[in-house]
């Protein structure tokens, strides 16, 4: 029998929801409101002069081939953002599960990355892979791997990779690991007792039971990878070298902020948002029926 929460007052449920939605209301409704009312102007660079253009900044845009082009290394850097992240995620949380001795110390270890803001986080990996004096590139140089994000698209591209997934890495480890703790350890020795492998109880068992975390973590890291990298591209590449490190959101400060193009990106950041509430759709729509709760 399904049990409700029943209100003497009609308006109290409204009283109790009023806060949450003047949240939303404030820091999205109205926000999207002014991108989407910005994306239909241009104005010079100080703003003293406003025409109305219609859809006229979208247009240019399509018609940009490094604005198209963004959306192929937003699509390279999403997905492996996201893949590697889970997967090194969930690898941690499984060892993590399994240790007996300093298992606080190990698990604390593991979830300070997530303490280090963006920037600093892309900071830390940049003098790592700095030329020529930092430790991981002189490591590559001397077992013959000429590293050099600045010229070389493919060391950038696995620079801000590697500093996003590390990023991240300490937020999906602690779902996961919850997750792993919630799973009956009946069932994990009834398999054992029957003969499974370690291997065929993870793929049987743990994993089926984690999807409705891992889906989860799959729209976070999705979303991450589109919005909150920013920080880390802007302190390691700043887009470079040339655009090919240049995903969109980073296109979208790069062209309001320093080309000065307003109404461009301000409909830049509509397309934006429309992708991440597609994929969000399409996630929830067709990925969730694969998710057993």
């Amino acid at each position: 029998m399904e049990k409700r929460v029943r209100f003497k007052s009609a308006w109290l449920p409204w009283v109790l929801v009023a806060p949450q939605m003047a949240v939303v209301l404030v820091f999205f409704f109205w926000p999207a409101a002014q991108a989407l009312y910005q994306s239909l102007l241009q104005q010079d660079a100080f703003g003293m002069s406003t025409e109305f253009v219609g859809l006229d900044n979208f247009r240019r845009l399509f018609a940009d081939s490094t604005y198209i082009n963004s959306f192929k290394t937003t699509a390279v850097f999403s997905l492996l953002v996201a893949v590697l992240g889970l997967s090194l995620s969930l690898l941690l949380a499984v060892m993590a599960h399994r240790v007996v001795q300093g298992a606080g110390f190990y698990k604390t270890l593991l979830i300070w990355p997530y303490a280090v803001a963006p920037v600093v986080a892309g900071v830390l990996w940049l003098m790592m892979f700095a030329s020529p004096y930092g430790v991981v590139a002189w490591a590559l140089r001397e077992i013959g791997v000429p590293w050099d994000h600045l010229l070389n698209a493919d060391h950038a591209m696995a620079l801000i990779v590697m500093a996003a997934v590390w990023k991240q890495i300490s937020y999906n480890f602690l779902f996961f690991l919850a997750g792993l703790h919630s799973i009956p350890k009946s069932l994990i020795e009834a398999a054992a007792i029957d003969g499974a492998s370690p291997w065929t109880r993870f793929w049987t068992i743990v994993f089926p039971l984690l999807s409705p975390t891992t889906f989860f973590l799959l729209v976070i890291n999705i979303i991450y990878a589109f919005f909150d990298t920013f920080a880390i591209v802007d302190a390691t590449t700043h887009g470079g070298p040339g655009k090919d490190t240049a995903i969109l959101v980073y296109k979208v400060y790069y062209d309001g902020f320093k080309a000065l193009d307003m109404g461009g990106s301000a409909a830049q950041s509509v397309i934006l948002m429309g992708i991440v509430i597609a994929l969000t759709v399409v996630q929830f729509r067709y990925v969730e029926k694969k998710v057993q709760y």
